[in-house]
């Protein structure tokens, strides 16, 4: 009697569990900078996403949270740079990598090969640094190159830090200015509000007359964009306006270059305000470009003394002639205030929106379980500079739709269509009548 062979039971297959990601947070190496790239509350946020966050140790300091902050969330401290740029999988950073002064190596070196590093890059401006993480097959995403669509508000860096700068510009004016803002009547006598003209109506532009307003001042400001008008006055502010047909809405919601005319005009304007107001906050700038000159010498020199001039513009050259960036100091009785790390005199507030930009950043990439550099993704492939070596900015531009053809138009109705489009509504008496009358 023959034994039939068992069947063999299929053993179901197990899943493989993906490692997780490791995201790793440095100490930022630019002279005076305090912001981090992740708080505590935001590290939470990124485990919850899947990822293990690494520190380097005193990464935090600066902004006022301290290694103990990041442990009890479960952060990983590492003793230095050299081993936590080594053990991550993806770079967190907020200055672009520079030379590091304690190890004598440019960041970028640091990366391990075919890492991913997320930060502000500044592509246009930093070519050699991308020559350099492209030897490293890096794969780089650039904070400053998010498209400013609906979609990406939450990821706008650069609207986060340019909302903390505008703020932050008004708390220096009022600290150099020695003056009250508001308008007030003592027993000593009556004190006029300040007049403050802010130049630019972007995120940073709205912040300070927000603030400005806040404070008690008498705030006008003046924008290129016809359209922003509205959100000047439902801050209680003035928009200034020329009477001059020319729109500088640019692409991305960004200003344009203007004609030459229109800033004649305009700068005949500022002039005109010099004289009267006491402080002036620029916040103009125009994408991959030196930022303009609006404020003369002769302006600084018509401002009476005591008077204050804020460029926010002057990491980028500045707005304003005599400004010098990094610097206080007074030209003619005038302060100019050319600070370029105003965020940074926020550190705390900046790091936590900056780290809730990078969380919502990651989470949109599919977290560390399903990570993803997906090239459909209309944020992520504005923001990619470099992908595992290979140059990917700019992004190319989306398509347009094309229109659908115009509908042909109908043909002029002949006499005798026409008698016989009549005949059909008028059951054909009309018809009759004139072929009656051709037979007379």
């Amino acid at each position: 009697m023959t034994v039939a062979a068992p069947k063999e039971v299929a053993t179901p297959s197990i899943p493989e569990k993906k490692t997780r990601l490791k995201i790793g947070i440095p100490k930022e190496v630019f002279p005076g900078e305090c912001r981090v790239a992740a708080t505590p509350d935001t590290a939470k946020v990124l485990q919850k996403y899947g990822f293990d966050v690494l520190l380097e140790s005193g990464a935090g300091a600066a902004a006022n949270f301290s290694d103990d902050a990041y442990r009890q969330v479960s952060c990983e401290i590492l003793p230095d740079a050299a081993s936590l740029w080594e053990s991550a999988d993806i770079v967190l950073k907020v200055r672009p990598p520079q030379e590091h002064p304690d190890l004598g190596k440019h960041e970028s070196e640091l990366l391990r090969e075919n890492g991913t590093l997320i930060s502000f890059i500044w592509p246009a401006q930093n070519k050699e640094l991308l020559d350099r993480l492209a030897a490293r097959k890096a794969t780089v995403l650039a904070m400053d190159a998010i498209p400013r669509i609906s979609r990406a508000q939450k990821m706008d860096a650069l609207s986060s830090m340019a909302n903390i700068a505008g703020y932050r510009a008004v708390v220096e004016a009022a600290n150099q200015f020695g003056r009250f803002f508001t308008g007030q009547i003592t027993a000593a006598g009556k004190v006029p509000p300040a007049k403050v003209m802010v130049i630019g109506a972007g995120v940073a532009g709205l912040a300070a007359i927000g603030a400005g307003r806040s404070l008690g001042a008498i705030v006008r400001a003046f924008d290129t964009r016809p359209v922003v008008k509205e959100q000047v006055e439902s801050l209680g502010a003035e928009f200034l306006e020329l009477e001059f047909e020319e729109d500088g809405t640019g692409q991305g919601g960004y200003a344009k270059v203007m004609s030459k005319e229109f800033i004649e005009a305009e700068m005949a304007l500022f002039a005109e305000q010099a004289e009267e107001v006491d402080i002036i906050i620029t916040t103009a700038l125009i994408p991959g470009k030196p930022a303009p000159l609006l404020i003369t010498e002769e302006m600084v020199s018509s401002m009476k003394a005591g008077s204050v001039v804020v460029d926010m513009a002057a990491e980028q050259g500045g707005n304003c002639a005599v400004t010098k960036p990094g610097e206080i100091y007074s030209y003619n009785g005038v302060t100019i205030v050319g600070l370029t790390d105003l965020p940074s005199r926020m550190a705390a507030q900046s790091s936590q929106l900056y780290g809730t930009n990078l969380c919502h950043l990651l989470k949109d990439m599919g977290g560390s379980q399903n990570y993803k550099v997906d090239f459909e993704d209309e944020v992520v492939r504005g923001a990619l500079v470099l992908h595992t070596g290979e140059m990917t900015w700019p992004a190319p531009k989306p398509s347009t739709p094309t229109p659908p053809p115009a509908p042909a138009p109908k043909p002029e109705p002949t006499v005798v269509a026409a008698a016989k489009e009549e005949e059909s509504s008028s059951g054909g008496w009309l018809w009759m009548v004139v072929a009656g009358l051709a037979l007379v």
